[in-house]
Parts: C-alpha cells; structure tokens; sequence
C-alpha cells in the first residue's frame, strides 16, 4: 500500500492520480493510492509567527525546524494533530524541557519508570510479571494499568484510520497517569506482594511508553 501525503490545497489531484492509475487498465485497486491532506502550518518563534511567502521564496524547512528543536520535538509535534487541523508549531515550547512540552513530558515519564529499577537494583526484565493484580491497593494502580490495556486497540485504530496522533494523545494521556502514580504510589518498601506488583506495573508501563515512542520514531 501507499499513503500520499499533500498540502490541503492539492485535494483536486487525489481524483486525478486515481483516475489516471485506472486509466493504465494494470489491475491497480481502485481508491489506490490512499491520500492525506494536510492543513497548513504556522510557525511561532520568539512569541511571533515566522513569515512565509511562496512567492517571495521565504519559507521555513523540516530541516530548519529539526535544526532548531532537535528530531524527537519535530516529529511528536507533527504528529500530534489531525492532519485536517490548522497546526501551530511554537518553537518555544519545543524547546522547553518540563511538563508544557509534550514529548519532553513522555520521554520523562518513561525515564522515570526505569529510575524505579536502578533506585531497586534490579534490571526490568528480571521483574516476574506474573503477579497477584489484585494486590495493587490503590485506584492510581487500576487507572494505570487500564490505560496500559489499552494500548494494541489504539495503535490498531490510528493505522486503520492513517492518524497518528491517536497515538500521541495516548502516550500524553498515559504519561500523565505514570507522573501521577509515580508521585502517589510507593514502590520499593511495600508488602511484597504488592511491591511485586507494583514493579511489575511500573515494568509494563516502561515497556508501553517505549514501544508508542519507537512507533513513531522517537528516542
């Protein structure tokens, strides 16, 4: 399969291509190939909008934008809009490094769960994920791990419908209830069953942000 990706601006041609293919009569499917249409985006920086003018040839690149925030931020931010939504990129926040700037806000999620096991001394694959569910006491334990279930139908339904940013609200939403437990749930010095069950958790947790960041090609 093959997913064409153009400006707003070009929705005439997605008939023109399809027809054309048709036309060659070589079995091509018809509705192939599949488009998306993307809303233009405006670029702040400095608290003010970067002026773009085709025809004066000013115009900010990809490059520019990795240039200036770095791959993880130009990537998470694209990605974090519908494609037929207007769309700010704020080079500001991109830039920031606490919980405003979203991807700063996962990756930090992330390396929290994993400060969990070298606080522990024990690598995360030594952790038994099989435990007692039942034994995580605290209602932060059961939203948690209910978002965690929820991860394979969300990346599913972000393929299906070609958005991606099904993909970043969740790891937005399942970071800011891993900060939550995190702050609100002790691990290390629990009972030991629910010790183990915590780590186990906090195991999974690590595992689902890191596989939605590879997903979308982030560190």
């Amino acid at each position: 399969s093959a997913v064409n990706v153009q400006g707003s601006d070009h929705h005439s041609t997605v008939t023109r291509v399809r027809a054309g293919l048709q036309a060659l009569a070589a079995g091509i499917p018809e509705g192939y190939p599949d488009y998306v249409l993307h809303k233009m985006v405006t670029v702040m920086k400095g608290g003010e909008e970067v002026k773009i003018s085709k025809r004066a040839g000013s115009y900010v690149t990809l490059r520019d934008l990795v240039d200036w925030t770095g791959r993880d931020a130009v990537r998470f931010f694209m990605l974090s809009r519908k494609a037929d939504t207007e769309f700010v990129f704020d080079v500001d926040l991109a830039l920031k490094r606490n919980d405003e700037n979203p991807v700063f806000y996962v990756q930090m999620a992330h390396a929290r769960m994993s400060g969990i096991f070298r606080v522990a001394g024990v690598a995360p694959e030594a952790v038994d994920a099989d435990v007692r569910l039942d034994a995580l006491p605290a209602p932060e334990d059961r939203e948690l791990l209910k978002k965690l279930t929820a991860f394979p139908e969300v990346t599913a339904r972000a393929a299906r419908d070609l958005e991606p940013n099904k993909v970043t609200g969740y790891l937005e939403e399942l970071a800011r209830l891993a900060h939550g437990w995190y702050h609100k749930c002790r691990v290390l010095g629990e009972p030991p069953e629910v010790e183990r069950a915590r780590l186990a958790l906090a195991r999974a947790t690590r595992i689902v942000l890191a596989n939605g960041l590879t997903l979308l090609g982030l560190s």
